[in-house]
């Protein structure tokens, strides 16, 4: 079996594993307790992160590979936290037990089923915990690669929705929905939309014609996730990630909360075009769950490749 390390340092953003065999990837993810932007107007709150963003580091692997995970919980950090891989079959109590600053959690799991997972923390109170920002995408492609049902796409983009709360709430009064503010886009209000937000600079990017993956993850920790693609229609859905799970042609798709889905969307080959890819329930639209793709003759060409998944 080959091994392959990837650890996760201050900067990283990706680990991935693209051997055509089942591998052994280590992956190291350190909690960090820090302030961070999240809105384009440079707004900061208090949060609590997987490697210092929000979304924590991607990870990617393959279907069938072993995945050597071990949680740091920084000793400068004042909670306890936890890692929950919802790709992985493991021991609630044991695996995903709560470590305090200062200690360390090593446990390793087979990725069984290929698809777009959460990862999460799930330390009391959860709902607390998961709304500041712990939480991150696992991939884990299918071992039998593309197929006619499952293409390969021209670029790829992970796009992450969670909840902004007011500073200083109780973790109960998170888990019942007081005091929300926004929904976050990769850790950002509007992060890519500067049609409704004139500080945002980013936008996702495409050329026309070209097949744009979506990798969705609801981290939102009551809401569903209304998907939907302005001015456009969702070629192909795959619920969970799962290529076996496909559906064709879907104009709205719910997420719930803490799952995944893939989606692909094609634009018109003949002509520049705009797509807004929104939560269709209006308050989550209206508070910050918009983004804006451009499909243009000059997209970036490095936007939605390596480790251009996340756009920061």
């Amino acid at each position: 079996m080959k091994s392959s390390l990837l650890s996760i340092l201050a900067a990283a953003s990706v680990i991935s594993s693209c051997a055509a065999s089942a591998a052994t990837v280590t992956v190291e993810i350190p909690v960090r307790e820090v302030e961070l932007e999240v809105d384009n107007a440079g707004t900061k709150h208090s949060m609590w992160t997987y490697g210092g963003t929000i979304p924590g580091p991607l990870v990617r692997v393959t279907e069938g590979d072993a995945v050597d995970f071990t949680l740091l919980n920084e000793k400068t950090n004042k909670q306890s936290h936890s890692m929950d891989f919802h790709a992985a079959r493991a021991d609630v109590l044991g695996e995903f037990a709560t470590i305090k600053p200062g200690e360390t959690k090593k446990f390793t799991f087979k990725a069984e089923y290929p698809g777009v997972f959460i990862y999460h923390c799930g330390a009391d109170a959860m709902a607390e915990h998961i709304s500041r920002g712990m939480y991150g995408v696992i991939i884990v492609d299918p071992k039998q690669g593309y197929s006619k049902d499952f293409p390969k796409p021209d670029r790829e983009y992970v796009l992450v929705q969670g909840d902004l709360f007011e500073q200083g709430l109780s973790g109960d009064d998170i888990t019942m929905g007081k005091g929300w503010k926004a929904v976050l886009i990769n850790g950002k209000k509007f992060h890519y939309d500067p049609v409704h937000d004139t500080n945002a600079s980013l936008a996702l990017e495409s050329k026309p014609g070209e097949r744009v993956r979506i990798y969705f993850v609801n981290a939102m920790v009551n809401e569903a996730a209304a998907f939907h693609p302005i001015a456009g229609i969702w070629e192909q859905v795959w619920d969970n990630g799962n290529p076996k799970n496909v559906k064709w042609g879907m104009q709205t798709v719910d997420v719930p909360p803490a799952h995944g889905m893939i989606f692909d969307i094609v634009s018109p080959s003949d002509r520049a075009t705009n797509n807004a890819l929104v939560d269709h329930r209006m308050k989550h639209a209206m508070m910050g769950a918009i983004t804006v793709l451009m499909n243009h003759k000059d997209a970036d060409p490095a936007k939605g490749h390596g480790d251009k998944l996340i756009v920061r």
